[in-house]
């Protein structure tokens, strides 16, 4: 019996050593005995770290969420950047932290706002700046026009050297608006025939007009000239464009019997000798330069006349 005994010993220690070996590979009920041993034993250990926290660190735990925690600032700071929204420093029984919070709250509606209005929205606004500086230098340019004063003739006589600025920036200023009311037009109207040929003409009328600039700063033009030139820009400025055609008539091809500036016709004195006279010839047949520069004036004055329309149509030219 006890040899029996001794030999079911001997062959459980067998089986408990073979089971105790590692084993590639394992049931499924083993993996799952496992897993609910692994999540017993969790349990027991979250529920003792619970009991073991004291009120006052329960208290710690529950206010440490809030966002005053990850947005600690001086009071100094809270004050500049509340001042700075337009918004009171401190409400009625309000304390430092309720502050901080409060500034953090209008701090989060604008970056909600700011990214609500992103994207194309911040293009968008872009271009309506854009077009509203725009619009702004247009309409300072109008004013300017207005404020300045129409030409005097009477300076003619009395005082001629200050026909010459007045020229001058009025001839400047006009060139200048034909200048812009070509990049105004639309991409289409630009790209277009048309649209190239009137842009040669106008970066033509410029270069043209430079001897004339020129001759205005050195105060070098001829007085017939002179007064020719300012009744144009005179009328110009007044809206009356037939008669400022009359006068650029006289400057370019002049009211003489013989244009090209004849003042001899024989040797013997005549009864209408007298109307023949030197400030009755045409200045556009003096010289190629004379000629590019009055050209450039019609332009100037078929501009001015397109821009700016007369309240008479009687004072149109055609």
């Amino acid at each position: 019996m006890e040899a029996l005994k001794a030999e079911i010993a001997v062959k459980r220690k067998t089986v408990e050593a073979v089971s105790s070996r590692p084993n590639k590979y394992m049931r499924r009920g083993d993996i799952e005995r496992l897993k609910e041993e692994e999540e017993r034993r969790a349990r027991g250990t979250k529920e003792h770290t619970t009991k073991s926290v004291t009120p006052f660190q329960e208290s710690r735990v529950s206010e440490s969420p809030r966002p005053e925690s990850s947005f600690n600032i001086s009071n100094e700071e809270t004050v500049r950047r509340l001042r700075a929204k337009g918004q009171p420093i401190r409400l009625f029984g309000e304390s430092d932290k309720d502050r901080r919070l409060r500034l953090r709250a209008l701090e989060l509606l604008e970056e909600k706002d700011h990214e609500r209005q992103s994207g194309q929205n911040d293009f968008k606004k872009a271009l309506e700046d854009v077009e509203n500086v725009e619009r702004e230098l247009r309409n300072k340019n109008k004013e300017k026009r207005r404020e300045v004063g129409v030409i005097d003739l009477d300076l003619v006589k009395t005082d001629p050297d200050k026909l010459y600025p007045l020229i001058y920036y009025a001839l400047k200023r006009t060139l200048k608006e034909w200048e812009e009311s070509m990049d105004e037009r639309p991409e289409h109207v630009k790209r277009s025939t048309q649209g190239k040929m009137a842009a040669a003409i106008q970066v033509q009328s410029a270069e043209y007009l430079k001897p004339l600039f020129k001759t205005l700063r050195s105060r070098s033009l001829p007085s017939d000239m002179l007064v020719r030139i300012a009744e144009i820009v005179h009328y110009m400025q007044k809206r009356q464009y037939q008669k400022a055609n009359d006068s650029y008539l006289r400057l370019s091809i002049g009211n003489a019997p013989w244009p090209i500036g004849v003042t001899m016709v024989g040797i013997h004195e005549r009864s209408a000798r007298e109307k023949i006279s030197t400030d009755q010839v045409a200045h556009v047949l003096n010289d190629e330069v004379s000629r590019k520069y009055i050209q450039s004036l019609k332009r100037l004055l078929t501009f001015s006349q397109t821009k700016y329309p007369p309240d008479d149509v009687s004072q149109l030219m055609g």
